[in-house]
């Protein structure tokens, strides 16, 4: 099966002048449909030529050793369509390589984002067909209108929702497969058609700017895999990062990976409809990363081996790790560890420290309140699983500290994954009130005046709200985060497990009647700038940190 690909390319553009030969992402535009056409080269009998009247367009089909043929003046035209165009193309490539062929494919110059592997596919499925024609098309259903006897006129019967609308096929102008035998001065269409639905990403067709800047924002994309864990043993901290990162890659494709043991964080992910992969082993993480082929890989799975590291780098050229201190860091391109300040013996590419904490959108849209001198509400918070039940513990606590600080409210914020929901319920006689799996957190923060908290990443997120915290760590390794410090606005504790009772209720009894003290942390706590830590972590991440 001999197939030719056309390739029109005038010199002449009104719209975006010159824009077959303008750089469009770092390369000459028509060479993104010169490239797809070669990559196809690799699967099937095929000759490539661009018709034009251009000579720099000619110049740079043929240093990319495709055909060139000149096109006359009278199929230069602007009011010339492509028929005899690529007509004219067929005829004199056959009689160039004396033979001919069984498949003739236009392939539009204005096509920039349209993927090899698709291109592939469709040549595929008409090859294995008995069609006579193949478009490339988006499906777009809208509810349109037209003019019809000088009249504006509804095209159709039912207002319905999108979802619900039938079929609206819009040619992308990428490509149109057809037999040899359909191609006339006139036509290039058979009797047996079909369509080939691409991805909208795929189907810009560079007629205006806005066309040229949705498609370089489009090749800028990158594949970004998120391999995170949820577990109760780890907490949901790692999930909830990841999930804050990729709403704001916007711009970008992201796919999370996760283990079979990481349940209640596959949960999570099944509520925002991220998409995601389970793996069970590496050999089925290399599967992902051999289909998805990610430009970027980041591990949220705390510390790293080499082998996971050396595995990764077959298929990605940048690897960005949290809070990783094993071996595999030292293979990694970047390392953001946002809860550790100053370790020794650390790899070089280690961005440590507060100005790397990735804060929550809410966090910046919501603003601490004034200061209230009287304590009237704490908050008490352990994370979205609590692994160690320091809420439990606190629940006793507060049920004691009733009487004796009959005017304070006790809120409790109980994570997604927290085990013991049944046992800890709101007591309003006592002035407890609790919060299932609250959705905007920071609401609650700013009606704090102080607040009883876990060592990880929730005590960034009061000191931005300004609110003083008593900390009790949930294990030794979150024992290490070093920000959770008077210097920075907050009473440690140590390991919660291992404080006692009245350690804890007279801590919380001490602070409460001190607003000097907590004035004081509240100050040392909004001195810190958490704003910009979201735009230098995206950096890192993309590599534009270099």
């Amino acid at each position: 099966m001999k197939i030719l690909v056309v390739i029109p390319a005038r010199g002449g553009s009104k719209r975006i002048p010159r824009k077959n030969v303008r750089m469009m992402n770092g390369k000459p535009l028509i060479l993104y449909s010169i490239e797809n056409a070669k990559r196809l080269a690799e699967d099937h009998n095929v000759d490539i030529c661009v018709t034009t009247d251009d000579e720099e367009l000619g110049g740079i089909a043929e240093s990319k050793k495709v055909d060139i043929i000149w096109r006359d003046e009278r199929l230069s035209a602007d009011n010339i369509t492509l028929d005899p165009v690529v007509y004219d193309a067929l005829m004199k490539m056959e009689r160039e390589k004396g033979d001919a062929y069984d498949v003739v494919i236009t392939m539009q110059a204005t096509s920039p984002t349209l993927r090899s592997s698709t291109l592939k596919s469709a040549v595929k499925a008409f090859l294995e067909s008995d069609l006579d024609t193949m478009i490339s098309c988006v499906n777009r259903p809208h509810l349109s209108w037209t003019e019809r006897d000088g009249k504006i006129v509804k095209n159709y019967e039912k207002r319905l929702n999108s979802q619900e609308l039938p079929s609206n096929f819009l040619e992308s102008g990428a490509f149109v497969i057809t037999r040899r035998g359909c191609v006339t001065e006139n036509s290039r269409i058979g009797e047996k058609i079909t369509v080939y639905e691409t991805d909208p990403k795929e189907a810009v067709d560079i007629d205006s700017e806005e066309d040229w800047i949705a498609a370089e924002s489009i090749l800028r994309r990158k594949r970004i895999l998120m391999r995170c864990v949820g577990k109760p043993a780890l907490g949901m901290g790692h999930i909830y990062r990841c999930m804050s990162i990729a709403y704001k890659l916007i711009g970008h494709d992201v796919l999370f990976v996760t283990d079979k043991d990481s349940v209640i964080g596959r949960a999570k992910l099944e509520e925002t409809y991220l998409p995601y992969e389970v793996i069970g082993d590496d050999e089925e993480y290399e599967k992902v990363l051999k289909n998805y082929m990610p430009d970027i890989i980041i591990n949220d799975v705390l510390d790293t081996d080499e082998d996971l590291i050396k595995l990764e780098r077959k298929y990605t050229k940048r690897i960005v790790n949290f809070e990783d201190m094993g071996p595999g860091a030292w293979l990694a391109d970047a390392v953001i560890n946002a809860l550790y300040e100053n370790r020794p013996n650390k790899p070089p590419h280690v961005y440590e420290g507060s100005d790397y904490y990735f804060i929550r959108d809410e966090f910046l849209t919501e603003h601490p309140r004034d200061f209230s001198a009287e304590c009237k509400n704490i908050m008490i918070m352990f994370g979205g699983v609590d692994p160690a039940n320091l809420t439990g513990k606190m629940y006793d606590i507060c049920q004691v500290l009733h009487p004796k600080m009959p005017g304070v409210e006790f809120h409790f914020l109980t994570g997604f994954a927290y085990a013991h929901k049944e046992q800890i319920i709101s007591m309003p006689a006592s002035n407890i009130y609790v919060h299932h799996d609250a959705k905007r957190v920071s609401t609650y923060m700013r009606k704090a005046d102080m607040c009883v908290t876990s060592q990880g990443r929730t005590i960034f997120e009061l000191a931005s709200m300004g609110v003083p915290a008593i900390v009790l760590a949930q294990n030794e390794r979150e024992a290490e985060h070093v920000f959770a410090g008077m210097g920075n606005g907050f009473i440690n504790l140590g390991l919660g497990e291992r404080v006692d009772t009245l350690t804890i209720i007279k801590t919380i009894m001490w602070l409460a009647d001190m607003p000097h003290v907590r004035s004081e942390m509240r100050d040392l706590q909004l001195s810190k700038k958490f704003e910009k830590g979201q735009q230098r972590v995206l950096r890192i991440i993309l590599g534009e940190d270099r």
